[in-house]
């Protein structure tokens, strides 16, 4: 499980350090820096992939998601006894990605490259890569130091270099996760990429969870949901189906839901309800019963991830579903950490209940997304691995 979440200079998160539970909710009004930091958590997961350059630059290069502000906001700023104003830069600008688990810590630092006539000048860096083991870095317990090209191992009390050439735009783990060689590195990306992410689901009339298709074995909901029938028949017959008639039936009183296959071996969804003298099929469904479906399908996965994302579920569902789904949340939480980022109040309410849930309500002053209610003490322990 992760407890500690950093993130530095992306965005409006100029220094974040938030602390997770089993059960995290994000929430806070609109433009409070919510959807920044659930794009930077995505960042970080990137990294287990080689995609984290790749991905910087889908949401417009490195410049722009750099925190836009001055380097220090001076209390005659905070005060409002002076302008917000910039001046000469004291440190080197570095976007910081990081967690810290309860085996391992990992963090990435990236930076503009030195000036060069290529066209692809404007690419950014990774400058530092770290794993450390424990709740926080230091120097005594780091496992693994990328610095520029070159990562080392630590090998007892010294350091063993094991790659010397490492290219800037690829990370150590994308490269060199040999289970043998560099078990921590190994272990890091195995984790990471465990994490899922769900945060748009087409339920179009011409979206592809609509119609029906070959299924195969599917412990894992896609992340775009289009393996929905699939995954819910690996439910039926290898997960946990009580939950799932209970989730339904929590939603939808008296329904029951089944799956059908033809004899192409094309899967099609039955939702059947009191009053009908027949079930429908998912391209009958209404938008916001498709959506609580997938959003079922996800929560009881015969395989839950190290860690599951679930960013604004409420859209397009009906507010008497929320409390419903708050229920199918929690009962999730007790077998992976879920993340879940909402400003819909009635869902907000209904997952606070859970005393397991961890709230972090975050605003804005100064164009600075900030963790309300946290002062320094509040603040969970958190070390870049800076020189």
């Amino acid at each position: 499980m992760i407890h500690t979440l950093a993130i530095a200079n992306y965005r409006s998160l100029r220094d974040i350090v938030m602390p997770m539970g089993h059960l995290n909710l994000v929430t806070g009004p609109n433009g409070s820096g919510k959807s920044n930091l659930y794009k930077a958590l995505r960042l970080l997961a990137e990294s287990a992939s080689g995609k984290l350059i790749g991905a910087l630059a889908g949401q417009g290069g490195l410049e722009s998601s750099f925190w836009a502000g001055p380097e220090v906001i001076s209390l005659s700023m905070r005060s409002g006894a002076m302008p917000v104003q910039g001046g000469p830069r004291q440190k080197p600008v570095r976007l910081k990605l990081g967690f810290a688990g309860e085996s391992f810590g990992y963090s990435v630092s990236l930076g503009l490259p030195t000036p060069s006539l290529s066209c692809f000048g404007l690419d950014p860096e990774i400058k530092r890569e770290c794993i450390w083991a424990g709740a926080s870095y230091r120097p005594a317990n780091c496992l693994v130091d990328r610095d520029g090209p070159v990562v080392k191992v630590r090998d007892g009390r010294s350091w063993e270099v094991r790659f010397q050439n490492l290219n800037t735009y690829d990370s150590m783990m994308s490269e060199i996760a040999d289970p043998v060689a560099a078990p921590e590195i190994y272990e890091v990306r195995r984790f990471i990429r465990a994490w899922r992410f769900y945060d748009s689901f087409r339920t179009d009339p011409e979206s592809s969870i609509r119609i029906p298709q070959i299924g195969t074995r599917s412990p894992v909901l896609d992340h775009d949901g289009q393996n929905l029938v699939a995954a819910l028949q690996t439910i039926i017959e290898i997960g946990d189906t009580r939950a799932l008639r209970a989730a339904i039936d929590d939603a939808f009183p008296g329904c029951r839901i089944a799956v059908e296959v033809d004899e192409k071996n094309r899967f099609t969804l039955a939702f059947s309800q009191p009053g009908l003298l027949r079930p429908l099929t998912q391209a009958e469904l209404s938008d916001g019963t498709l959506r609580y479906l997938l959003l079922v399908v996800a929560l009881l996965t015969p395989r839950p991830p190290s860690l599951l994302v679930l960013n604004e579920p409420e859209t397009s569902l009906h507010p008497d579903l929320l409390s419903a789904l708050a229920r199918l949340i929690i009962r999730a939480s007790r077998d992976t950490q879920v993340w879940v980022v909402s400003h819909a109040a009635r869902l907000v309410a209904a997952l606070q209940e859970a005393a397991e849930c961890q709230t972090v309500r975050l605003d804005k002053e100064l164009g600075q997304t900030q963790i309300l209610g946290q002062g320094l003490l509040d603040q969970p322990s958190w070390h870049w691995p800076d020189k």
